[in-house]
């Protein structure tokens, strides 16, 4: 982040309509453009091989421009699709809001993804540039994004860090420069701001969201949880779909605090940071924020007041333990995919509240819609709607519902009448935050062989876990992985004869 702090001669050329992400990070930045924005994770030395950076709203203002005007003068233009693997650090908040300034569409793109899901994501999309890291966690990522490029026949890749391959462009010797004015640019929140990623019974669909709709996710989220104006808030959970970019991103934008970052998991690392950053607000897989909550917060993390809990397995929460922390507040956060999310704050008790078909609204607005509907559909699956849902990137054209179908089996409880999830989507398997059709693992079982084997076993963390056996599971890791495919299926086939 050399010379972040330099005072930025770049004009503003933007027209503002309905709010962006943008213009709610320069709506900060003229209140307190001295206050702290962001700040990275304490081992990101590790991580990237990067030094933690820390940014004020000015700071992170100019950097904003300098990698803004590059995409501009790369020739992007207007609406084109930027797509990024980052990890989670400062510079992915700075490439979001960046390419959203040149008036970009930002395409996030897991990092467990390896090249066969890169590529088929940068097609689909029609990506016209590529941002990465050079190294995350001692995994060459530069290398994975000029293959894939090449591949899809993108010409602009750029990454942060050192070492980069030749014909990548050093973000780092952007964010070192002096930008330029750049072109005018129309910020207008109805218009298209993120491409994320969903398993449907089709196989991976891109799903396109407003500005707007990102937005009322993170609504959703900061209203139920009750975050508070100027909250430091603490994002522990991957930022590349929409849960994550709306409980971290749009969760800070809203509050207008600061938002620190952990690339998860290092237990350690992350109870330092909240101390040392007297963190209020913790968003984290819900598993990990219930195994936390048996702590003495009071003790251990004296300045935390709300724990967001995030369900990728949502039908997991009514069997959930009870929030066993009194002086923080729980919000269970349930997620659908990339549909959309629901969130309820816990009782008195820790135990998970009922979720009731209809509005849905917050503790201080109950019986309205300011977050959307809840439905159970004819099928006995759950329904969402409202500002938050893309319902068009899910339903055919000449369709005339205003819904979008989970896939997650539901039913209502005939005491209560509250909607009970069941059962995830079928033929689609959770592993952690990463999703599959169960004909895939089939698919590239037989491509291994006859005598190969890729299964998913229930588990009560991650959702599923796979397992692989094949007469030489060596050999089999090696052609799996020769195929580009992500480690989820590369390491199923880990020979355990040591193990037991």
């Amino acid at each position: 982040m050399a010379n972040a702090g330099a005072t930025s001669e770049v004009t503003a050329h933007v027209t503002q309509a309905a709010t962006t992400l943008d213009t709610l990070f320069q709506r900060i930045l003229a209140r307190q453009p001295e206050a702290l924005a962001l700040l990275d994770p304490l081992n990101k030395q590790r991580v990237t091989g990067h030094t933690p950076g820390r940014l004020t709203y000015a700071e992170a203002d100019r950097a904003i421009w300098a990698l803004s005007t590059h995409f501009v003068e790369s020739g992007l233009p207007p609406n084109s699709v930027i797509a990024i693997q980052l990890p989670n650090t400062i510079e992915f908040v700075l490439t979001v809001l960046a390419a959203h300034r040149a008036g970009l569409v930002v395409a996030v793109l897991p990092l467990l993804w390896r090249h066969a899901e890169l590529v088929a994501a940068l097609n689909r999309t029609s990506a016209r540039a590529v941002v990465t890291m050079s190294s995350i966690d001692g995994i060459n990522y530069s290398d994975l994004a000029m293959n894939a490029a090449a591949e899809a026949s993108i010409q602009h890749v750029c990454g942060f860090g050192r070492d980069l391959p030749e014909g990548m462009a050093s973000l780092d010797d952007v964010l070192a420069s002096e930008p330029d004015q750049v072109r005018s640019v129309v910020q207008d929140g109805r218009e298209a701001a993120v491409i994320s990623f969903d398993v449907t019974s089709e196989g991976v669909q891109p799903i396109l969201r407003s500005h707007l709709s990102l937005i009322a996710g993170g609504l959703a989220i900061s209203l139920e949880s009750d975050v508070r104006p100027g909250a430091v808030v603490m994002s522990a959970f991957a930022p590349m779909s929409f849960a994550g970019l709306a409980s971290s991103l749009v969760v800070w934008l809203l509050s207008g605090g600061t938002l620190v970052l952990h690339h998860p998991f290092d237990d350690e690392v992350l109870e330092e940071q909240i101390n040392a950053h007297s963190c209020d607000v913790l968003v984290a897989p819900a598993q990990f924020a219930l195994q936390l909550g048996k702590v003495d917060l009071t003790e251990r993390l004296p300045s935390l007041r709300n724990v967001i809990g995030l369900w990728r397995a949502p039908e997991q929460i009514t069997s959930s333990e009870a929030w066993a922390a009194s002086d923080a507040l729980m919000t269970d956060i349930y997620l659908f995919g990339e549909a959309g999310l629901l969130g309820a704050t816990r009782g008195p008790d820790g135990l998970p509240l009922p979720i009731m078909p209809g509005p849905r609204g917050t503790p201080h607005n109950e019986g309205s819609s300011i977050t959307g509907d809840v439905l159970l559909t004819p099928k006995g699956t759950l329904g969402l709607r409202g500002p938050m849902v893309p319902v068009t990137a899910y339903v055919p054209p000449l369709s005339p519902r205003d819904y979008v179908d989970t896939g997650y089996v539901a039913r209502l409880d005939d005491s209560t009448g509250a909607i009970c999830i069941t059962a995830p989507p079928a033929g689609i398997l959770a592993v952690g935050g990463y999703r599959f059709l169960s004909n895939d693992l089939r698919e590239w079982a037989r491509r291994l062989g006859p005598d190969a084997l890729l299964t998913a076993l229930p588990d009560r963390v991650s959702g599923h876990r796979l397992v692989g056996h094949a007469r030489d599971n060596t050999r089999a890791r090696e052609a799996l992985s020769e195929q580009g495919l992500n480690p989820l299926m590369v390491e199923a086939f880990l020979d355990r004869t040591n193990l037991i």
